[in-house]
């Protein structure tokens, strides 16, 4: 049975998936209705190095580059309605590719162009990111997001780090206003 976790809560995948080399992370919403433009969520991955930043443009997965440099990382591609069951957006990730100076793999989701369209996390209900194991599909963990950011377009689901020699997975649920990447060290 998957772990449910709160903001701020942890898991240590590793004692929970013994042998654990491969996971998927599915992020799912769902857009509340408006008569407003439509919505487009975009699932983006930050690998954070020692200085809290990516080390390279390279380091940040999203809809116009799907895959990380060294094929730790592969994105599903753009969800561009939410709708439907199940996980919008998918995260692969190969534990033994994540170069040795990542720290942490950050996933967030961000509204596009949310701010020009007066679009915001209120707006969005059933918000998840959930930790799979590959390996045999087992869901590990769930982090249900709370509404903590209804006036951000931005907002940090979770994020996975090393442990010493364990893998863990933070539940983050923290919103953000303003450029998401700028802040992570892109160049964009």
């Amino acid at each position: 049975m998957a772990i449910s976790l709160q903001k701020g809560g942890n898991v240590n995948l590793s004692k929970e998936a013994p042998g654990l080399s491969a996971l998927k992370f599915g992020l799912g919403w769902d857009v509340r209705a408006t008569d407003g433009a439509a919505f487009d969520l975009d699932g983006v991955v930050f690998l954070v190095g020692p200085t809290g930043k990516v080390r390279g443009d390279a380091d940040f997965i999203f809809y116009n580059n799907l895959k990380s440099a060294d094929g730790a990382i592969a994105h599903s591609g753009d969800n561009l309605t939410g709708g439907g069951d199940g996980d919008d957006e998918v995260v692969s990730v190969d534990l033994g590719k994540i170069a040795a100076d990542v720290e942490r793999v950050v996933m967030a989701v961000t509204i596009h162009e949310g701010e020009a369209r007066h679009q915001n996390f209120g707006m969005v209900g059933k918000a998840y990111i959930r930790c799979v194991n590959a390996a045999n599909d087992s869901e590990i963990a769930r982090y249900d997001l709370s509404e903590d950011g209804s006036t951000e377009s931005a907002m940090i689901f979770g994020e996975l780090y090393r442990n010493g020699a364990d893998w863990k997975f933070r539940a983050v649920g923290q919103g953000f206003k303003g450029p998401l990447a700028q802040s992570h060290g892109v160049n964009v």
